[in-house]
């Protein structure tokens, strides 16, 4: 009789020491870092109003008109780079609806640091400010002076220490540059180790450098000199656009719809709640942009009834389209603002 209670009790204390151990692993497998990042719906900003407590868009010397409705930029809350995320936040996102748990490495990539994608971002954003003012009055048809510039420049390259950022590269090798793909025309007209004459105009005065084509690492035949070529404008007035804790090119659609609403008479958006996104090029060419549906999920909780989607992101948009939200296909700025006029006046629109 002992001998069975002490089998018993042995058994007993087994299972409960087996239990315990079961947990701690369950437990510290939960625990364990995974490689994704969680995507949920950020906040909605409308460019006619304010952001941290100023306008977020300010035009200055030139006359501008009153609004009635709302056009919001929408953006993506993205997991911190510097956090890794555990197997029971994994589990938890993909359990949760309106959130997204996709490979880190799609959003960060491995060979690039947080410091890096931050200061991309905030290029981005610097970026997509001008172009969206360029593409905006170009759609107003208001004149403005475009210059080919020096964007950035590669350490350790030719140009490196001659050239400057804001440069304006007025000539090549004795012919007037004219825009950013003809800097790149000229430059490889040459062989890696024939001289390149560049003329630029730095901060109004007429500098001139000549540099030394190098072979480009990752084709020795092609010659390069470490510039990024891009265009630079002088507006007729002054516009400024004031926005933190946001990075990335995507709101550039936005910002261009802001500014044409408030130099335009007429009340574009109609009093409408309008939202939407897209990367914007100074033609008015919109752009593909990451993570459309968190962005509608945060427009419709935000009170949009009217979301402009980028072409390229219209079938993802539409295959998980929350209901009374209508989504606008637009693939140039001058498409988003004749589908705003027909909304207005009842008339149709493409749609996804």
């Amino acid at each position: 009789m002992l001998n069975r209670l002490g089998a018993r009790q042995a058994r007993t204390v087994t299972l409960s020491v087996t239990g315990v151990l079961l947990l701690v692993m369950v437990a510290f497998l939960l625990l364990l870092p995974v490689p994704y990042a969680r995507l949920s719906p950020g906040p909605a900003t409308n460019t006619l109003g304010e952001a941290n407590g100023k306008p977020l868009i300010v035009i200055t010397g030139t006359k501008t008109y009153p609004d009635t409705g709302k056009l919001d930029l929408t953006t993506v809350a993205i997991s911190n780079p510097g956090h890794n995320m555990s197997l029971f936040e994994a589990m938890q996102g993909w359990l949760q609806s309106g959130v997204a748990v996709v490979p880190r490495n799609t959003i960060y990539p491995d060979d690039v640091s947080a410091e890096d994608i931050e200061a991309r971002n905030v290029e981005e954003m610097a970026l997509s400010q001008q172009h969206a003012t360029a593409a905006a009055l170009k759609e107003l048809k208001i004149a403005l002076t475009a210059h080919t510039v020096v964007a950035a420049l590669t350490e350790g390259t030719p140009a490196f220490g001659k050239l400057q950022v804001a440069d304006r590269i007025q000539k090549i090798d004795g012919v007037a540059v004219t825009g950013p793909a003809q800097v790149v025309e000229l430059v490889r007209k040459h062989k890696p180790g024939e001289k390149v004459t560049f003329v630029v105009n730095r901060k109004g005065e007429k500098v001139t450098e000549t540099l030394t084509a190098a072979a480009n690492p990752d084709d020795p035949a092609v010659p390069f000199v470490g510039i990024t070529p891009d265009v630079s404008y002088e507006f007729p007035f002054q516009v400024t656009i004031s926005l933190d804790d946001v990075g990335g090119p995507s709101a550039g659609l936005m910002f261009a719809l802001g500014i044409i609403e408030r130099l335009t008479v007429e009340d574009i958006t109609g009093g409408r709640h309008v939202a939407g996104t897209g990367t914007i090029e100074d033609d008015g060419v919109v752009g593909k942009i990451g993570g459309i549906q968190m962005k509608i999920l945060g427009a419709k909780k935000a009170g949009a009834t009217v979301f402009m989607v980028p072409a390229e992101n219209c079938r993802e948009a539409a295959a998980s389209a929350p209901k009374g939200i209508v989504l606008v296909k637009v693939d140039t700025l001058a498409t988003a603002v004749k589908a705003l006029a027909a909304i207005r006046n009842g008339g149709d629109v493409p749609t996804c």
